[in-house]
């Protein structure tokens, strides 16, 4: 399988760049191929022109790219921290510049975006790991756990994506350096189980 793993996160010494070297490491220790971007490290421009928000229009070299990996991919790894609720900028502009309609989702003849999109994604399964200084009862009790609301129901769900896993390592700020190693290994283990041709036929 080919899958694509998107890393946001600004600090090469965090966690999550740790979590996203020990994923990709487990995917290609299972035969899959990687196709890794790290946003913040090739400096990738989160602002959507108004030039590219029309189906036909302009739309950047370095965009066309990595819309035809997200097309083309058999899986997708998400990994970034819950900042206020939400991915950092650079990921939530990744999303609307590579989420593309006629790429991830389009609309029914007719139907002019008022509508639901009709999911366009190959990606059979789709991985989001988080990091947070939350409990898992506060985040869900006091926010009504926004970023599974984000990436289940508002994106993966709506552009076809039909197994939909997701993990949250908490506390981060308080954990130990064995607590961060058992999360890395979970983390190796869930993209191992998720890409798998069993795994992948059944939404979770």
């Amino acid at each position: 399988m080919q899958i694509l793993v998107i890393l946001g996160h600004p600090d090469p010494d965090s966690l999550n760049h740790a979590i996203a070297s020990a994923v990709c490491d487990s995917l290609r220790e299972n035969g899959h191929r990687v196709l890794f971007h790290d946003l913040c490290a090739e400096n990738f421009d989160p602002l959507l022109s108004k030039e590219e928000i029309p189906d036909s229009g302009f739309v950047p070299d370095v965009i066309r790219n990595h819309c035809k990996e997200l097309q083309t991919a058999d899986g997708i790894v998400i990994i970034h921290p819950n900042w206020w609720g939400q991915p950092p900028a650079i990921l939530k502009g990744w999303i609307d510049r590579v989420f593309r309609p006629g790429i991830a989702y389009r609309f029914d003849e007719g139907d002019r975006g008022e509508g639901i999109p009709v999911g366009l994604l190959k990606a059979t399964a789709a991985l989001v790991i988080n990091t947070s200084n939350t409990p898992d009862e506060r985040e869900r009790s006091a926010f009504g756990d926004p970023l599974e609301a984000l990436w289940k129901r508002c994106i993966f769900d709506l552009c076809g994506v039909q197994t939909f896993h997701r993990r949250t390592f908490n506390v981060v700020v308080t954990s130990s350096s064995d607590q961060r190693r058992r999360w890395l290994n979970e983390a190796k283990e869930l993209a191992a189980n998720v890409f798998c041709e069993k795994s992948t036929q059944h939404q979770v």
